[in-house]
């Protein structure tokens, strides 16, 4: 087959980890020539139009996207996939949204608190311009789009108490030329890579965890910080002093096993493709902390991936048949390709909120409730990632009450089913001492069916349910935390209105958001 590897134009004067991007194309290169296929290669500058010309004069059957930044800009790097999508050429790799989220280090964390995956605290440059006290650092200012560690160091971490300090420092480090900064607070513990390689099925293989070890760090008094010295400065201390170890001690296990489930969730709440490594940060009380989710890490055969793929006792060359398995098929429109298998924004959306897409073939729905919805809840809700271990009790709890006293408990049930298993559902009554308002008690789909639109298709058949019943309204209510701001963007999506806020309700800074919708008469 004809490939062509694209990837980031190189310009003479090009750093060190610039001109890695080289490196790894000559790697990947070599490896596509001995699977068997005919390889060219070409740079991606901002003129779009010259390499839509170059690529299309080499009529590829796919390509092989190494571009990690344009022009120096890691803001850029999603045009690399946008500009193949609009080709219609398969790619290897995640696509535009996918690349586009996780190269964007404020809204990827934005999206782990979303789905309950531990992330450290932060501040972007908005949320410090009012002054005021925080809880004292450190913390570490980070450029909002660089990878490779650019514009990160150990002059990077201040000891702060005020936010004016801290949005200062984001300010200076912003002025150079990675842009606009971002603070974290800085976790002083270990730090893991798990690094994923698509698979058969659903989930990505996870290959051997590794750990980096800061040797001397403490008697040299430095911060632990994996930073742009450690990867590229070969003169340095730091680069000196980083090395990669796969060898644990047998207590060490919880641990990994809980960082292999984060960097499986991650790989399935980003929707990535063909290869990925999820970054840790590990506090002194054992507690994990997701630094960074890199969709598309480096493949030079030096680097900590290819490491870890020797670790793994995989040859390059079967990583990247591997990758190809999994390539991205053109989209929109290639002859011979449905859109439904194309992931464009719309659907990349989904993995993060319900979806208005008609639900998959096979789906079901059903009023009654069994024995086996006690476990289909739970495992439901569990999937989300959303809830404490005592409301997933509460949710079960309900189905308890509605098998042992019928109607009589007030709580009904809708379940969408497929292959004989409960895959979403919703639970809803009547408000006591009402006429005909309801409530909507919970509305959830599992993990493994999101994306195909039953949120939106549970929540209307559910008011259809309601209205049969004689209800004219519905309400619901949620916290008002940036983890539900897609649930009370599906609310409104759906119909719903904000009907009243109560401050604190649920804890400090925590308000209770009540939506209410007017139902319509029912249909004849």
């Amino acid at each position: 087959m004809k490939a062509v590897i694209l990837h980031g134009a190189v310009p003479p004067d090009a750093p060190r980890d610039e001109l890695d991007t080289l490196v790894q194309v000559e790697a990947v290169r070599r490896a596509l020539c001995e699977l068997g296929h005919e390889v060219a290669t070409v740079p991606l500058s901002l003129d779009l139009q010259d390499a839509a010309q170059a690529i299309r004069a080499q009529a590829p059957d796919f390509v092989f996207n190494l571009v990690e930044s344009i022009e120096r800009a890691g803001c850029l790097i999603h045009l690399a996939p946008a500009l193949l999508d609009f080709l219609s050429i398969p790619y290897t790799g995640s696509g535009t949204d996918a690349l586009y989220v996780t190269s964007n280090k404020l809204l990827t964390k934005r999206i782990l608190r979303t789905y309950a995956l531990p992330t450290a605290p932060w501040y972007s440059l908005d949320e410090l311009k009012a002054d005021g006290p925080l809880a004292k650092g450190p913390y570490i200012t980070k450029p909002v789009w660089e990878h490779a560690s650019v514009g990160l160091d150990e002059d990077s971490i201040l000891v702060a108490d005020r936010k004016e300090a801290l949005r200062e420092a984001c300010l200076r480090a912003g002025a150079s030329p990675c842009g606009e900064c971002f603070a974290e607070a800085f976790i002083d513990g270990r730090e893991f890579n798990i690094a994923l390689l698509a698979a058969p099925g659903n989930d990505p293989e996870v290959l051997p965890p590794s750990e980096i070890q800061f040797v001397g760090y403490d008697k040299q008094r430095k911060w632990k910080v994996v930073g742009y010295r450690a990867k590229w400065d070969e003169e340095s201390f730091e680069y000196a002093h980083t090395p990669r170890e796969f060898g644990f001690r047998p207590d060490d296990r919880p641990l990994l096993d809980t960082l292999t489930e984060l960097a499986r969730r991650c790989w399935r709440v980003f929707r990535l493709r063909g290869y990925a490594r999820v970054d840790f940060r590990v506090d002194k009380k054992g507690n994990p902390y997701i630094l960074e989710v890199n969709a598309n890490p480096c493949l030079s055969p030096d680097a900590g991936y290819a490491a870890t793929i020797a670790q793994a006792g995989l040859s390059y060359n079967e990583v990247i048949h591997r990758i190809l398995g999994d390539m991205r098929p053109g989209c929109p429109g290639r002859p011979g390709v449905s859109h439904s298998e194309c992931r464009g924004s719309a659907e990349l959306a989904e993995a993060w909120t319900p979806s208005a897409v008609p639900p998959a073939g096979g789906v079901t729905f059903r009023e009654e409730v069994t024995e086996a919805d006690r476990d289909d809840v739970r495992d439901i809700v569990e999937s989300t990632g959303f809830f404490y271990p005592h409301e997933v009790g509460i949710a079960v709890e309900l189905v308890d009450e509605r098998l042992q006293k019928g109607t009589r408990s007030g709580y009904y049930f809708l379940f969408a089913e497929q292959g004989g298993k409960a895959v979403g559902y919703t639970c809803f009554g009547p408000i006591a001492c009402t006429l005909t308002g309801y409530d909507l008690f919970w509305i959830a789909v599992h993990n493994n069916s999101r994306g195909r639109g039953l949120g939106r298709q549970l929540l209307e058949r559910t008011e259809q349910i309601i209205a049969r019943m004689g209800g004219e309204s519905i309400y619901i209510e949620t916290s008002n935390r940036a983890q539900y701001e897609p649930t009370r963007a599906f609310y409104l999506r759906c119909g719903y209105s904000q009907a009243a806020v109560l401050p604190e309700f649920y804890a400090p800074g925590d308000d209770r958001v009540i939506y209410v919708k007017r139902l319509p008469p029912p249909q004849p």
